[in-house]
């Protein structure tokens, strides 16, 4: 009798750890967990809390304000995705540190700038003026690219988006290239002649596209596709349901609206 009685526990608990798990897991399956930089990444995403409740799903977000590690905790799994990273450095990215990251949707795109320091135009630059740029392979790339393209520097022509200082054959104006972290290069802004920024630390500092830079990427060019900020998730997980759903909320006309109400140019829905 008392074999019988204990059998009957131990199945009445192996059931309810079952049917616990199982409920944990249903929860996870309705909480979406996404690290994104502090602007516009999660203020977009703050407004695609609501419309995704509607949907039954909980967002949390987690601000960050370096390019590591949000994807270090994507690739861990601690978090479902992020969104913080246009396509050539998330592949950049998986190259460098053996991560397997990929797309899961494009969200929108920001024209990188050049922006003034201790000088307001292009016209008034001098021999060894100082130009800060951020110093990670893809958007150092970026910046010089943007650099030639407004006459103060040739790079050699396979340079492309692995450019750097080196790949720069004719610099007219000997200038001296300050390569800083992304984060970091706003923060110069009163000590060299320019800044060259990324669209979301030019909005941390305070810049506008539309009324600061005096020269940016435009929204028609070839930048628009290959920059296009994106959700990233593990490789496996891009037609996960919540990814799906959240994908499609951030592409919704209502995030749409508010970033091109939002943003004065300097952040631009990917269509």
């Amino acid at each position: 009798m008392k074999k019988k009685v204990l059998a009957a526990i131990l199945a009445s608990v192996l059931a309810l750890s079952v049917l616990s798990g199982c409920g944990s897991k249903n929860a996870d399956d309705k909480v979406i967990k996404v690290g994104a930089s502090a602007t516009p990444h999660a203020e977009i995403l703050e407004q695609a809390k609501p419309l995704l409740e509607k949907k039954g799903y909980t967002l949390e977000v987690t601000v960050f304000d370096d390019y590591v590690i949000p994807n270090e905790v994507v690739e861990s799994g601690e978090m479902d995705a992020n969104y913080f990273q246009h396509i050539p450095y998330l592949e950049s990215f998986n190259e460098e540190k053996g991560t397997h990251l990929v797309n899961a949707g494009g969200i929108h795109y920001e024209p990188f700038g050049i922006y003034p320091g201790q000088k307001a135009s292009l016209s008034d630059i001098a021999d060894g003026d100082v130009i800060a740029i951020p110093n990670d392979t893809t958007n150092e790339a970026r910046a010089l690219l943007l650099l030639q393209d407004n006459g103060l520097l040739t790079l050699a022509s396979d340079a492309g988006l692995t450019a750097t200082i080196n790949d720069i054959i004719d610099n007219p104006y000997n200038i001296t290239f300050q390569e800083l972290a992304a984060e970091q290069v706003a923060r110069v802004k009163d000590e060299v002649a320019y800044v060259v920024l990324n669209g979301n630390y030019a909005l941390q500092a305070g810049f506008s596209v539309g009324k600061d830079a005096i020269a940016y990427e435009l929204s028609d060019s070839e930048a628009a596709k290959t920059y296009v900020n994106v959700i990233a998730v593990k490789e496996g997980n891009e037609n996960d349901a919540k990814i799906k759903a959240l994908v499609e909320v951030l592409k919704s006309d209502e995030i749409k609206e508010y970033i091109k109400n939002t943003y004065d140019g300097s952040v631009i829905p990917f269509e």
